[in-house]
């Protein structure tokens, strides 16, 4: 190799270096803050097009909503597969000081967001129809989930390319300019929102416009970082050609997420047929109401993981091991306390949550009683959710894709299929936090497990020093 070429993957900048000096609490603050904010953002983005058209549209809006669910995760699966895939290649790559190797994973994102975006569009554009009736769309309910969904599908390929180009900026050291991007997003669709459901009367139709401009405008912020010269990793000509090692890569570790989001739209497919035979469009809508506060507080945990991942990823590439074990430690404390506020919320106060939605007292006695059953094992989830960004960040997808799995293929499938036939609705409503249970002890087994081989790891090159 070249001086030239041996100083830039020898050389890293300010940004990149501390990862492995500076003190893991600061670090993970600095890293997980921007990722938090951003992440609760993001949630809050689903919220409050949730509580537009709940009270724009009523009980209906919202049940044609939820049935979007499954196909909008099948979408973020392959989403998620390129995003986190590439954002963990990236961190590795970083750390290795590979910086080359870093530049074509950001080219190969944009190919494979390209590809995967607009075919997933297209087919599903073609059968929306039947698609949505599938996954429990009523009669009434499907004009409604029709609106919305079909506008998304025409941005898909927008949607795609900035969620998976911001996880790269993330990772390659800019959590500010991710969070920015993200709260971009965040306050551009509440404008649109507001400006089209409540004062142009679009109803659902007019929060999946805010959406797709709001995605929109964060795309341009995030490809303006990615021309600048200074940034650590930037487009340039001769990173947008097919590096099958790297694609495989980006596939190999994101894997994981994708089949989790896979899983989570078989999931929803069995909730919302579950409590359309059980229950009808109101016990749908409840369980929109609940699925979106429970991904908030799971997505700002997220944010955690997405702050530790970067840190955790670059020490483990530079063999820092014992830094990489300290920060998983720390982020499993903040993911325990995140998911117990959100447990601590909904059991005192669930019917001040179901206000934000709704102003039909039905679906309010409904949701009350959904949302206590759905977050009663809270506490116990965000060491499982931290447990799989660990994984993840240490390239280890087949673990994490055990672990993903566990809640629901292994355990919350079977349950949604049987329970309902015993109880009901309720049969639902209890098969979300015993599958939980269930997670966290696979979780137990597989992260101790981890971190006995990184002790070794960490034992065997003392030896060797």
């Amino acid at each position: 190799m070249d001086e030239p070429k041996q100083q830039q993957h020898a050389a890293l900048g300010a940004d990149q270096e501390k990862l492995g000096r500076v003190p893991l609490g600061r670090l993970l603050m600095e890293y997980a803050l921007p990722s938090i904010i951003a992440m609760t953002a993001t949630s809050l983005y689903n919220m409050v097009d949730s509580i537009f058209i709940g009270q724009a549209d009523g009980p209906l809006g919202l049940a044609g909503l939820t049935v979007c669910f499954p196909l909008m995760n099948l979408s973020a699966a392959f989403g998620a597969m390129v995003g986190i895939g590439a954002g963990t290649m990236t961190a590795l790559k970083i750390g290795q000081r590979d910086i080359e190797g870093a530049e074509h994973t950001l080219g190969n994102v944009v190919l494979l967001n390209v590809v995967l975006g607009s075919l997933f569009a297209a087919i599903s554009l073609i059968f929306l129809e039947p698609i949505l009736t599938f996954f429990g769309a009523s009669e009434a309910s499907l004009p409604y989930a029709k609106a919305y969904m079909s506008v998304l599908l025409y941005g898909n390929i927008l949607t795609h390319l900035y969620l998976g180009l911001n996880d790269v900026v993330r990772s390659s050291g800019y959590p500010r300019r991710a969070m920015l991007a993200t709260l971009t997003a965040v306050g551009v669709n509440v404008a649109f929102d507001y400006l089209l459901i409540v004062q142009m009367g679009l109803g659902i139709r007019g929060a999946s416009i805010g959406t797709l401009m709001s995605q929109a405008v964060a795309l341009c912020l995030v490809v303006r970082h990615l021309t600048m010269p200074s940034s650590f990793i930037r487009f340039k000509r001769g990173i947008f050609c097919w590096r099958p090692k790297i694609i495989k890569s980006i596939m190999g570790i994101g894997s994981a997420p994708f089949f989790t989001n896979c899983c989570a739209c078989l999931v929803v497919l069995l909730i919302n047929n579950g409590l359309g035979a059980y229950g009808g469009d109101n016990h749908i809508s409840a369980y929109g109401i609940a699925n979106r506060l429970a991904f908030f507080f799971i997505m700002v945990t997220q944010g955690i993981c997405q702050g530790m991942q970067p840190i955790s990823g670059f020490n483990y590439g530079a063999g820092l091991v014992g830094r990489c074990v300290g920060v998983y430690r720390l982020a499993i404390i903040g993911g325990t306390a995140i998911m117990t506020c959100g447990f601590v919320l909904v059991e005192f106060f669930p019917r001040f949550v179901s206000l934000w939605f709704t102003s039909d007292e039905t679906l309010i006695g409904i949701s009350e009683h959904a949302l206590r059953m759905v977050f009663i094992a809270f506490p116990l989830i965000g060491y499982q959710i931290v447990t799989v960004g660990f994984l993840l960040s240490l390239g280890m997808s087949g673990k994490a894709i055990i672990l993903s799995l566990s809640r629901q293929l292994l355990c919350l499938t079977p349950l949604l299929i049987v329970l309902p036939r015993f109880y009901g609705a309720d049969g639902v409503w209890m098969a979300m936090p015993i599958s939980d249970v269930c997670s966290v002890v696979v979780a137990l087994f597989l992260g101790v497990g981890q971190l006995r081989i990184l002790r070794r790891m960490e034992a065997a090159k003392g030896a060797s020093a």
